[in-house]
């Protein structure tokens, strides 16, 4: 398991839209792995593949302290409630700023190994999968707030 470089706002590889995973073979199995320690090294508790550089539909997220969760090429089957917290990313170094995103937050997905599975989470969770979903579309927090859209324009990117 190695470390990757994490993508930063500024990069047009974070607003492309990633590709569905097709092979579920050691490939996959290694970018995770990858993911997953480039997360946990950097303090984060989500991780997209866009985010080390591949366009790919797979994310990792913390569900609970140390317990992960990696989900292949999801999709929102249901969503519940709307509340507005802190945000950060690991592309987005030292910005932080309020997002509303479901309170809850139910997916279809599929693990390492290609088995289907559904998930359903709140609050925390629900914030988590979210917004790494959404980078698997091109979108950043940033993207969704006048305070996000403030902050790319004092930066210069888009």
């Amino acid at each position: 398991m190695a470390t990757r470089k994490i993508v930063e706002l500024g990069n047009e590889t974070l607003r492309k839209k990633s590709k569905p995973v097709v092979s579920f073979d050691s490939s996959l199995a290694s970018l995770l792995d990858d993911m997953k320690t480039t997360m946990v090294e950097k303090n984060g508790m989500g991780i997209a593949a866009v985010q080390v550089g591949v366009l790919r539909r797979a994310v990792i997220v913390e569900t609970e302290p140390g317990e992960y969760l990696e989900i292949v090429n999801p999709t929102i089957l249901k969503t519940k409630g709307k509340v507005k917290k802190s945000e950060g990313c690991l592309s987005v170094p030292g910005f932080y700023t309020d997002v509303e995103r479901p309170k809850y937050v139910k997916i279809e997905a599929f693990d390492r190994n290609g088995q289907k599975f559904e998930f359903e989470g709140e609050d925390y969770v629900a914030r988590c999968i979210c917004h790494e979903i959404d980078h698997l579309d091109g979108v950043l927090f940033v993207d969704l707030t006048d305070e996000g859209k403030s902050y790319k324009t004092k930066k210069g990117v888009n």
